[in-house]
């Protein structure tokens, strides 16, 4: 069978480079990349994205033997019906495999119509390290990348204000368009760069703040072969998303222009403030992703349709939202929203693995779950008993074998070191990972009674496995048996 190319694709055309994206993952390309594709289609954009990878490079060199091309399902309601449509995307137009092949890099920043640069590198890529040099080729972070590619394009339009970028940086954290800019003028001043570079950053680019919501589940795993039959073509970047999402721009009114969205009827705002709209879905969609993830893996279950719908997990996520999240929220009509996140998570369409959401899980939980954790107590004085039972799993989560996060080789370490040395005393061990300040960002040890109640859940989730600990520690009003052991019985 053929595999996905421009020969196969009679649509294709060749768009001017408009847009340089460091992540080549499911999430962009299913989230981006289709909306440049649809203001590609609907609109006068004429643009493409070059890929860059921030890790590895084995996605780089399948897009470039797919012309760039990939085939996207979306799948679950729209206009209150079913849907499972897909189409070939067709707004990237290369990849550029930074390790063998920088000069394309360099070469990229020379270009006269690059206007944009997106970015998604999870909520840990956004960061800063003093061993990066501009020398090297290429830099170890994300940030570093950028710094460099910038003054690799300052220098070759001779501080030219009209080539400038405007950055989209799309990691779920707070700010992220001002701590990008922060860090790369971070950069500038470790590698001693003319104070002319730096005036170019502030003056002639824009970074913006932005948010970003879709669940991508990636990879449909297990129906590859009835979906590869059913296209025609061997497609090895196929890629499921939800028919929901949205795209928050913090910024001037004038991106409206050079990114048309209204006009292509995109769900897309731009706003002069996007905090609540962050809040809000960071909160509680991404929170409760997160909070669910170690759960209910360490409860036997693999996909977030199978948490959500188990009587079990589903109740302990529900109240998390209800009791939890919900109560610390200052705003207006949450309830809806929260009702719809739940619905989204049972879409019957979507095989949205739980492994996938561990990605750099501790990040994650200090920017998703950690604020509500500490607003629950400055308001109610007291701790959230669901939330630091998520927390408490997520710890073990990093101890127990049948349940790999993936993250950090420094931070695995960590915590095997800490399991190691003091699996027989949870509290010591509970006070060691709480007390690592370059994982939460503070010592967690402060917040009244969080060490002991944490070491609890530890010890009981170890001793007596996550389904007692689950039931006995966090279904405070009971939970039928009878349900309970018909979800069982299908696991």
């Amino acid at each position: 069978m053929q595999r996905l190319n421009k020969t196969l694709c009679k649509e294709f055309i060749q768009y001017p480079e408009k847009v340089l994206q460091f992540g080549e993952g499911n999430f962009l390309r299913a989230f981006a990349d289709w909306q440049i594709d649809q203001l590609n289609q609907l609109t006068d954009f004429n643009g493409s994205v070059v890929a860059v990878q921030p890790r590895g490079s084995g996605k780089i060199k399948i897009l470039n033997e797919q012309d760039g091309l990939f085939t996207l399902f979306l799948q679950g309601m729209k206009d209150g019906k079913p849907v499972n449509e897909h189409t070939i995307v067709k707004s990237i137009s290369r990849g550029i495999d930074l390790f063998s092949d920088y000069a394309s890099f360099k070469r990229l920043a020379k270009a006269e119509e690059l206007r944009f640069i997106i970015s998604n590198t999870t909520e840990a890529g956004i960061t800063f390290d003093e061993g990066d040099r501009l020398e090297d080729m290429p830099q170890k972070t994300f940030p570093g990348k950028l710094t460099a590619f910038l003054y690799f394009r300052y220098k070759a339009f001779a501080s030219d204000a009209e080539k400038g970028c405007i950055v989209l940086p799309c990691e779920l954290i707070e700010e992220n368009g001002r701590k990008l800019k922060e860090t790369v003028l971070q950069y500038a001043e470790l590698w001693k760069l003319e104070e002319g570079f730096t005036h170019w950053i502030h003056y002639a680019n824009l970074f913006c703040n932005t948010l970003v919501d879709r669940i991508v589940p990636g990879f449909p795993v297990g129906a590859s072969e009835e979906l590869t039959a059913s296209l025609g073509y061997e497609d090895r970047l196929l890629v499921a998303g939800e028919q929901y999402y949205l795209w928050v721009i913090e910024g001037p009114e004038y991106i409206q222009n050079e990114l048309p969205f209204a006009a292509a009827g995109l769900n897309a705002i731009i706003t002069g403030d996007l905090t609540p709209y962050r809040t809000k879905k960071v909160r509680i969609l991404n929170g409760a992703h997160t909070a669910m993830a170690p759960v209910a893996s360490l409860y036997g279950l693999h996909t977030v349709r199978e948490a959500a719908e188990n009587n079990v997990t589903g109740r302990f996520v529900e109240e998390l939202i209800s009791e939890e999240i919900l109560p610390v929220l200052n705003m207006k009509e949450l309830t809806p929203y929260a009702e719809d996140v739940l619905n989204r998570f049972k879409n019957p369409y979507l095989k949205h693995y739980l492994q996938s959401i561990s990605l750099n899980a501790v990040s994650k939980f200090k920017t998703r779950n950690l604020p509500t954790l500490q607003a629950y107590v400055k308001q109610k004085g007291r701790l959230p008993e669901r939330l630091v039972f998520a927390l408490s799993a997520l710890i073990y989560s990093y101890w127990n074998g049948r349940y790999e996060p993936e993250d950090d080789a420094d931070v695995l370490a960590f915590f095997q070191a800490v399991w190691s040395a003091k699996k027989e005393d949870m509290v010591q061990a509970s006070a060691a990972i709480l007390g690592e300040e370059r994982l939460w960002g503070m010592n967690l040890n402060d917040l009244p009674e969080l060490t002991e109640r944490t070491a609890f859940f530890l010890r009981t989730i170890h001793e007596r496995g996550m389904e007692y600990a689950l039931k006995e520690c966090c279904m405070k009003r009971g939970v039928s048996n009878e349900r309970d052991h018909e979800n069982s019985s299908k696991r």
